[in-house]
């Protein structure tokens, strides 16, 4: 059985917390990024999510976003979470990070979308 709950961290070395999961499968948490394209200090970010409920595998989906606090754009991130044969889990996810610009002509350039694999620190 997958519980996100706890501290992850990906491949590039960036750490979220996330929350239990409260009765409706929604779930809080924090996210502190290794990497930025701003010159800006990073600061920690909150994230809010949601867990579709584990089927009989127990390697639920699930959904979060981002809030930078320290540039103005949002990241939404869709997963699965995996449990290999030894217990070891793993969150596969694909994002969208959406950035602000300051026109519709601009539009065309403001989002990115990535894949992160993150793992159970704790």
């Amino acid at each position: 059985q997958c519980d996100l709950q706890g501290l992850w961290r990906n491949e590039l070395g960036s750490n979220m917390t996330l929350s239990a999961l409260d009765a409706a499968g929604t779930f809080s948490g924090s996210y502190h990024t290794a990497v930025t394209t701003t010159n800006k200090q990073i600061l920690v970010s909150p994230l809010q999510g949601a867990q579709q409920h584990p089927g009989a595998k127990g390697q639920p989906t699930f959904g979060f976003t981002v809030q930078w606090q320290f540039a103005d754009s949002t990241t939404a991130f869709v997963g699965q979470c995996f449990v290999d044969r030894r217990g070891k889990e793993t969150l596969e996810t694909t994002w969208l990070l959406r950035e602000e610009v300051p026109s519709r002509r601009d539009s065309w350039k403001a989002t990115r979308v990535g894949t992160s694999v993150f793992t159970r620190i704790k």
